[in-house]
């Protein structure tokens, strides 16, 4: 639903997430355009019985071209939180660059009677592992969302224009037609408008 919110600046409760799929949305930082991709990765879980990461390859892949991370996770949910250290841990291993812009997003801000993660557990964790911290409701409002995102893309801007001493950015500057995920996300939103009218209707 963060994808969703973020691309469309639309909620859709029963968002199939997960999928995978790669989305490109533009921005302009500080008077540059930028064309900045979000990879909808699948569902990581745990091993049984021990702390490591287990995780389709798609993911690895996609840890090693990877510009920026956004760990997100819900405040209701503690396992969810549970997987962000040994995740990180895990991206550590695969991508080259220890520095790499991070944002801890915890999601469902607006379930505050079911909370299972505080606010300051996430804090302490986004400053253990080198990132950013930030708490957002993707059904409330699409305006913390947005923000969040905003402010990563600022970080990538600055982390990639001191690393790579004026050459052509990886990822910020990989400038791509309409990404064709972005028109089946399209779909896929108005399907799911579509169910929900009929529904209502039949009610």
């Amino acid at each position: 639903a963060l994808v969703v919110r973020f691309l469309t600046k639309r909620f859709i409760g029963d968002y199939e997430a997960n999928t995978g799929a790669l989305y490109s949305r533009k921005f302009t930082i500080d008077g540059e355009q930028i064309s900045l991709q979000v990879q909808d990765t699948p569902f990581v879980s745990l091993e049984e019985d021990t702390d490591s990461i287990c995780c389709q390859e798609q993911i690895n892949r996609s840890i090693y071209w990877a510009d920026g991370f956004v760990f997100v996770y819900s405040i209701t949910d503690y396992e969810s939180f549970r997987l962000l250290r040994p995740l990180h841990q895990h991206l550590r291993r695969i991508h080259p660059n220890a520095n790499i812009p991070l944002l801890l997003m915890a999601n469902k801000g607006d379930l505050l009677r079911a909370r299972q993660v505080s606010s300051k557990e996430g804090l302490q964790l986004a400053g253990e592992l080198g990132g950013t911290y930030c708490e957002v409701s993707a059904r409330e409002s699409g305006e913390g969302v947005h923000e969040a995102f905003q402010q990563l893309c600022q970080e990538l801007s600055r982390s990639c224009g001191s690393c790579c001493n004026g050459e052509k950015r990886r990822g910020l500057h990989l400038v791509r037609p309409k990404s064709p995920n972005m028109q089946d996300l399209k779909r896929r939103l108005k399907q799911a408008l579509t169910s929900k009218g009929k529904s209502a209707t039949a009610l």
